[in-house]
């Protein structure tokens, strides 16, 4: 529920009660005795869904030129009549709060511009959660990952820019948009700083690729993208609506706070592959976030409160919208490039596990290498544990594979009973004996 508390202008008082009664709704009006230019106090408990038609009403009869109306949050009324009359005249906006309809114009303005500046907190929030989040990458810990998420404070401005665009508030927008890029900055600059402190007390010679965490951030599917939009759809929906904004917050902060992390890490440890990677992944994040935003208050039916703004509003919004698909699609290429070679991948494993499984040999697993390069990852080795099976194991194995394949990698067949066989394909045919030191092993064979 929503309080209005209206202040009436001298001579605006029988225009301000005629509307109220036109509209149907309950009110309580009071004289004005403080001798001030107010001829009444108004108060109406109404419905969030209501307000902005009051408002609007309101603002046309003058009421905001000289008076003002206040909006409040209202816990309870209690009143048998009133909760009558919500029960026998509903409406098919009317319902309780909790059915998430939008709140009003103005409400929605007041909550993005409070949310919209990047205050101390948001800088003091941001870096306890970016740190959090790389030593979770560290750590390989997705719980710890996603703790670092709650409380990450950049759904404020991610949503607040898309309220500045739909209603025509150029300093809300210009705001938003500075806090988004301040919270990232701030986002990888922390994360290098603590991710090089690691580095030089810790962990000098971390291969940060080989971390499954790490590895997600540097070569992420389209599916990222669904996460992003989903992300900015929730958030903007949390944001018009009584839906805890901070909870709705995790999914914004799960698009860009880990990826700025990584980031972070690839800058840290000189690793260009991990910091471009994962570098083009916040940008589509943050531009998905943002396209989703403005949609979906588009949909919701948000305008600014002046028509003749709203032209401006709308151009405005098209124009942005555009630019930020354009720059989403040619984004996103390098998404579908890297969703390409992981089905690629994929059906490489299952050829490679098909053809293992054929061999004379009881199979216990199958291990793959792989070579990360910008948004691809290349196998490199195949290591297969078996019991059983014959010397000529590796060489049958290594034949199959690269004539099913088509891909020049080492095969390492592990045998449980000690012998260990190594093929490796070269340019000219070779047998070479290797020793190998420790274990049980007999010595690998490199055949060519």
């Amino acid at each position: 529920m929503r309080l209005l508390q209206i202040a009436v202008p001298v001579g605006k008082r029988d225009a301000v009660e005629t509307m109220l009664e036109a509209s149907d709704v309950e009110y309580f009006l009071t004289d004005e005795t403080s001798r001030r230019e107010y001829s009444a106090l108004v108060f109406v408990p109404t419905g969030p869904e209501d307000v902005e038609a009051l408002v609007d009403e309101l603002r046309e009869i003058g009421v905001q030129e000289e008076g003002y109306v206040t909006i409040s949050k209202l816990e309870a009324v209690l009143s048998d009549r009133f909760e009558r009359q919500q029960r026998d005249e509903p409406t098919p906006d009317s319902d309780d709060e909790e059915t998430g309809h939008r709140i009003a114009r103005e409400e929605l303005r007041a909550r993005a511009a409070e949310v919209a500046p990047a205050t101390p907190n948001y800088v003091l929030f941001t870096v306890v959660s970016t740190v959090i989040a790389t030593a979770g990458l560290l750590m390989n810990s997705a719980a710890v990952v996603v703790g670092s998420m709650v409380i990450a404070p950049l759904i404020g401005p991610a949503i607040a820019a898309s309220v500045g665009s739909i209603l025509d508030d150029d300093e809300l927008f210009r705001t938003s948009v500075k806090a988004q890029f301040l919270g990232l900055g701030v986002a990888i600059g922390s994360a290098a700083v603590f991710a090089g402190l690691v580095r030089l007390t810790f962990l000098p010679d971390l291969q940060i690729q080989l971390i499954e965490q790490v590895g997600e951030r540097i070569n992420p599917g389209a599916l990222a993208l669904v996460v992003a939009l989903g992300a900015g759809v929730a958030g903007t929906v949390s944001l018009t609506s009584t839906t805890s904004v901070a909870l709705v917050g995790v999914a914004i902060a799960v698009a860009l706070i880990p990826p700025a992390a990584t980031v972070g890490l690839g800058i840290a440890y000189g690793d260009v592959t991990a910091a471009v990677s994962a570098g083009i992944l916040v940008f589509i994040n943050v531009l998905s976030i943002n396209v989703a935003s403005l949609g979906t208050l588009w949909v919701q039916g948000y305008r600014p409160e002046h028509w003749f703004a709203e032209q401006s509003a709308r151009r405005a919004v098209i124009r942005r919208a555009a630019l930020l698909v354009v720059a989403v699609l040619v984004l996103s290429s390098a998404l579908a490039v890297t969703t390409i070679n992981v089905s690629e991948n994929a059906e490489f494993e299952r050829t490679v596990a098909d053809i293992a499984s054929e061999s004379d040999a009881h199979v216990l697993s199958i291990e793959f290498a792989y070579r990360t390069d910008l948004f691809l990852r290349h196998p490199t080795a195949v290591t297969v544990r078996i019991i059983g099976g014959s010397q000529d194991t590796a060489v049958a194995l290594r034949d199959r594979i690269t004539d099913h394949t088509q891909r020049d990698i080492a095969v390492i067949v592990i045998r449980e009973d000690g012998a260990a066989s190594t093929t490796q394909r070269l340019e000219s045919p070779s047998i070479e004996h290797v020793p190998v030191s420790g274990g049980s092993s007999s010595g690998p064979l490199a055949i060519g």
